[in-house]
């Protein structure tokens, strides 16, 4: 089942392994390699059986593609360690990120073509979402991790670039979700959670520089809360709150991060002068 097409070196190849609702002739459910490069210039995919469901298979196809990449991105929690060992094998760094555009759309553009692949299974696709992960029920953050105080907050993307130019210990603010890359309006609000964390600001920061935060989303309940997305599919509640002033402003800041193309931020600092910040992340579901 070899790929069709090659491709010349990229430094990025977004990629995904996993059980499609095809099946082979007994019944197996077959799997399935899909390879596309961030601006989608490139994307093939190929078939493979339960029994060669290994990374020795998927590395062999990877190199029928081309010269390997500097990194294979990655965003399916099941798929990773199998890709990783693939990747080892043809000397690519395999990155764990939900941030997988390309091979999102183009997954989602491949469930139309099944229905007129030879084994589709009705059965499985009624059942299939080809974005879905496991998500592992939301954790309280430890004790050592919680900060002094924190509250909701916006920023223009002048006062965002203001705060971004300064020395920030932990920063993460990759250009595709900067505030002019989106196409977002000088006076836009961009909001955002900050955390006041006092001699646990640091800690606090290094933890969540290793989580990758991906977004906090409010979630509406008894109580309202805070959730944060991290890594590729991990969650940890950040905060949980009742009262009424708290959840108008849980109200807002959600109604700002669907005007604001889904940018909000996160952000850390030791006590509320204004002067000093120890971490600052710039999110966006995905």
């Amino acid at each position: 089942m070899a790929i069709n097409g090659a491709l010349t070196s990229m430094a990025v190849w977004q990629v995904d392994f996993y059980q499609r609702p095809v099946c082979d002739r007994d019944g197996t459910p077959l799997w399935e390699l899909c390879v596309v490069t961030p601006d989608r210039s490139f994307q093939t995919s190929a078939w493979c059986v339960q029994t060669e469901a290994n990374p020795t298979w998927i590395a062999e196809r990877l190199t029928e593609i081309g010269k390997p990449p500097e990194a294979l991105h990655v965003f399916r929690p099941e798929a990773l360690s199998l890709i990783k060992t693939a990747g080892q094998a043809i000397g690519a760094t395999t990155i764990a990120t939900r941030r997988t555009i390309a091979l999102k759309h183009y997954l989602q553009a491949r469930v139309a073509e099944y229905v007129h692949i030879a084994g589709f299974n009705p059965d499985r696709a009624r059942t299939y979402d080809p974005l879905a992960v496991g998500r592992p029920a939301p954790v309280p953050l430890d004790d050592g991790l919680q900060g002094e105080q924190w509250r909701f907050a916006s920023l223009t993307p002048e006062a965002l670039d203001a705060v971004l130019a300064r020395p920030i210990r932990f920063k993460s603010a990759p250009e595709t979700l900067h505030p002019l890359t989106l196409g977002l309006a000088s006076t836009a609000q961009i909001p955002g959670i900050v955390f006041d964390a006092g001699r646990r600001s640091l800690h606090l920061a290094r933890w969540l520089d290793r989580q990758i935060p991906v977004a906090i989303d409010y979630i509406p309940g008894q109580p309202d809360g805070l959730v944060l997305e991290v890594g590729l599919a991990d969650r940890w509640v950040l905060a949980t709150f009742d009262d009424t002033d708290a959840i108008a402003a849980g109200q807002l800041y959600q109604e700002r991060r669907d005007t604001a193309q889904g940018l909000h931020f996160l952000l850390i600092r030791p006590d509320d002068s204004g002067m000093t910040y120890t971490g600052l992340w710039l999110l966006q579901p995905a």
